[in-house]
């Protein structure tokens, strides 16, 4: 194990920083030093933020989004289409969806997807309130922006079953050729999927 190399505060700070997705043990190092050296401008703004976060952030109750209200500000957004209902595993993946502007609708976030491996079962899943809110009358059509993964697609067909007894239509992302994605660069099961779901020009 490599020697401490600063006191107890910073080594805690680094290791902390370490759980961060994205950063190791050598990032979190550059990361807190860097925090370090600007403590007044970065560091300092960073730890009230992040005071106000834990005392304030809360999970909306309608939809799973993180916010500091809740209703969230997509909940209570009046412009959003009530016709349309996004679900999707995690916040991550709506915000996401909300920086591409490519759709202006209400989200439902699963908190994860279903995976035997992991021993996560449909009632760990945010399941039985997408089925209430789907029941709305006013939602036509569940758009399921699930990952392309093993467990995200079974998480789809689940979903799928579970509001076939509603009149709306349940769609999915496509799959395929990403846009400037070059062919010679693509895996199989890309290439494969963008085959089978060809559109017409």
């Amino acid at each position: 194990m490599p020697n401490a190399v600063a006191g107890p505060e910073i080594e805690r700070l680094i290791q902390l920083l370490a759980r961060m997705p994205g950063l190791g043990p050598r990032s979190a190092r550059r990361a807190a030093l860097q925090l370090i050296k600007k403590r007044e401008s970065l560091l300092a703004p960073l730890a009230d933020a992040m005071r106000v976060a834990v005392e304030r952030i809360v999970v909306c109750h309608e939809c799973g989004n993180v916010d500091t209200t809740d209703p969230c500000t997509i909940c209570r957004d009046e412009t959003r289409d009530p016709t349309m209902l996004v679900v999707v595993e995690d916040v991550s993946d709506l915000w996401a969806l909300e920086r591409s502007g490519a759709v202006k609708a209400r989200y439902h976030v699963l908190g994860g997807v279903l995976s035997a491996l992991d021993g996560v079962r449909p009632e760990h899943l945010n399941l039985a309130r997408l089925v209430e809110r789907a029941g709305d009358p006013a939602v036509r059509e569940v758009i399921l922006a699930l990952n392309a993964t093993v467990d995200g697609q079974t998480t789809a067909h689940y979903v799928t079953e579970l509001l076939a007894h509603l009149s709306l239509t349940v769609t999915r992302l496509a799959h395929g050729v990403p846009v400037g994605g070059e062919l010679d660069y693509l895996d199989e099961g890309t290439l494969s999927a963008a085959i089978q779901r060809r559109t017409a020009f």
